[in-house]
């Protein structure tokens, strides 16, 4: 289990990126604006598209944001 808040789990073959903020499924991610989004959304954090694939707040299981 990740002590992460955030976690982007790899694409699925049909679909995006599931992420679930604080243990609750948020929605599908299918680029980095789309994590901002969800993010800003949740209204806990306001990370950068472009920074958030650095953040110590995100955990991306079985892979990182290239995959």
């Amino acid at each position: 289990m990740s002590t992460r808040p955030i976690i982007v789990y790899p694409p699925s073959p049909t679909s995006g990126r599931q992420v679930r903020i604080g243990g609750e499924n948020t929605g599908l991610a299918h680029g980095p604006r789309d994590i901002a989004v969800l993010l800003g959304r949740a209204g806990r954090w306001r990370i950068d598209e472009t920074d958030g694939a650095a953040s110590g707040l995100i955990d991306w299981p079985g892979g990182d944001p290239d995959v």
